[in-house]
């Protein structure tokens, strides 16, 4: 049985048994890891209060191989999402950052780049960042850190440099000048604010774009394109990308009457 130890940010928990959880989680070394975390449900539990979505823990575990959970012995916490934790679209957006990243991340491989845009993503959101200006720019960059954002300088069809302006394919999987984005039906029209906000992404961190941010409207282009080619890559939603949508959507609606 191998002994491992390392810094952690958890991504999801869920029950197990009677008293013990399942903790997902990410390690710069390790990548994503699924443990066992006995007892964690009972009320004097080691581990209570230390499991908390998106907390950034030193966690040490066991391995064994052949087995697909590890096995959780301590956590440390290093850094608790207070801020986050504190209002219910806070808790939603925790959820679905950790939801993103599990489900794009890989079992057991070195993952020091996505470790390092979740960690800067959360920092950059307890201290008050806006919200959705953190969110689009965190899944634009895990999409394109998965492969499969396109690019937002050339039309892959004619060669032809995106300036004014680009379409994103029915697919998802490629953006297309205007002219070649003709002939494909059901194109995503993309302004040509929403492709210098992905080129800025790739100079400019969270906290530098965060003071000069995109308009709201730039923001919601960038939100649907990731959305489209999120969705044609999985054949499927993140579960709580539609419940953070939806209930911000009600939010929306009651403080408008």
């Amino acid at each position: 049985m191998k002994r491992c130890d390392a810094e952690a940010l958890v991504l999801e928990t869920a029950d197990l048994q009677e008293a013990d959880r399942v903790v997902v989680f990410l390690t710069r070394e390790h990548g994503k890891k699924r443990g066992a975390a006995r007892g964690a449900k009972r009320r004097f539990s080691r581990f209570a209060g230390e499991l908390q979505p998106l907390a950034k823990v030193r966690a040490c575990w066991f391995e064994k191989e052949g087995r697909e959970l590890v096995r959780l012995s301590s956590v440390e916490l290093l850094r608790a999402p207070k801020r986050l934790g504190s209002t219910l679209e806070g808790i939603l957006a925790s959820a679905y950052l950790g939801e993103s990243v599990a489900t794009f991340a890989q079992e057991g491989e070195p993952a020091e780049t996505v470790f390092r845009l979740l960690d800067s993503t959360v920092e950059a959101l307890e201290s008050g960042i806006d919200r959705e200006l953190a969110l689009r720019y965190f899944e634009s960059w895990l999409l394109r850190l998965a492969g499969i954002f396109p690019p937002p300088e050339g039309c892959p069809r004619c060669g032809r440099p995106l300036v004014e302006g680009a379409a994103l394919a029915a697919s998802g999987e490629s953006l297309l000048c205007r002219s070649c984005a003709r002939e494909n039906a059901g194109a995503l029209p993309v302004s040509s604010s929403a492709l210098e906000f992905w080129r800025r992404m790739g100079r400019e961190s969270l906290a530098r774009m965060a003071a000069d941010p995109p308009s709201r409207p730039v923001l919601a282009e960038a939100e649907e394109a990731a959305g489209r080619i999120r969705r044609h890559f999985l054949q499927g939603e993140i579960r709580s990308y539609q419940v953070l949508r939806r209930t911000l959507a009600d939010l929306e609606e009651v403080e408008r009457r």
